[in-house]
């Protein structure tokens, strides 16, 4: 049964590995789906139903990196999209928020990584305003960097607002941008559980009832998303405690059933299944 407290692992950002570095953790399971270029573009809908993203031309390098990416080789993807520069930035932010979201175990490393993407992601979006994925992850490191230094601290350091106004803005640039109805969601569950509702709705503008609101047309858009149920039974518990733990069971369960479309949703699968049997 997922417990109230229960808390997936997070997202982040970092630069290919240098001469010094440690490689990259790899992806802990075989039986996770692999690509190569042409499997990759057959399966792209499904495999970017959560953002929409266009998919890149058969022949670009930047498909081969897609591949990579979606077979678990993030490291490999996170190298080839920064070397294709603004083309591939949004690439190389994914690989590094996911693999540190879910595979890097040094803390430290975890923080660097997502103020790396946090940067590299909002120089982009300056540059280019209405880029709703560079918006996008850089909300996504935000968060998972407030996560990791403390929500509370975080809301101190304003970070909160500027999470919630780049989420905003995606939606309001992408409306079936399905993955940002989840993360300003959680992020409405998250700010409640910490400061209370009262001081959410005051002093940051969340309310429970959006926060539902969101994660309904989240999975609307999305149904097959093992990371955006988790995150709506977490975010349940938050909102209401025990009270709703049947609810959130059924979330896990079906989140843990799916069959995972690349190595991200394999991970997510697998948190699902640990967070029935705590």
């Amino acid at each position: 049964m997922p417990q109230s407290n229960f808390k997936p692992l997070s997202l982040m950002s970092v630069s290919p590995m240098t001469a010094g570095e440690e490689p990259w953790t790899p992806l802990p399971y075989t039986d996770a789906p692999r690509y190569d270029a042409q499997t990759l573009l057959s399966h792209w809908s499904r495999l970017h139903a959560g953002h929409a993203l266009p998919p890149p031309p058969g022949e670009h390098p930047l498909a081969d990196g897609w591949a990579l990416y979606h077979s678990g080789e993030f490291e490999r993807a996170a190298a080839l999209g920064l070397a294709h520069g603004a083309d591939g930035l949004l690439l190389a932010n994914q690989a590094t928020a996911v693999y540190a979201n879910y595979l890097e175990p040094r803390e430290s490393v975890r923080l660097s990584m997502f103020r790396q993407v946090i940067e590299r992601a909002a120089a982009q979006a300056t540059a280019e305003p209405d880029n709703c994925h560079a918006l996008y992850w850089q909300a996504y490191a935000l968060g998972r960097y407030s996560q990791g230094i403390s929500v509370a601290r975080a809301l101190a350091q304003g970070l909160g607002s500027k999470l919630k106004g780049a989420l905003e803005r995606v939606i309001e640039l992408q409306p079936l941008h399905a993955d940002a109805h989840v993360a300003l969601a959680a992020f409405h569950a998250e700010v409640i559980d910490k400061v209370g509702a009262l001081v959410g709705r005051m002093t940051y503008g969340v309310r429970a009832e959006m926060s539902v609101e969101l994660f309904e047309r989240g999975l609307e858009l999305h149904p097959h998303s093992p990371s955006a149920l988790m995150e709506y039974g977490r975010a349940l518990l938050m909102l209401h405690g025990d009270a709703r733990m049947g609810e959130a069971t059924q979330l896990y369960e079906k989140a843990a059933a799916l069959q995972p479309a690349d190595a991200k949703e394999r991970l997510d699968v697998e948190l699902a299944r640990a967070g029935l049997a705590d």
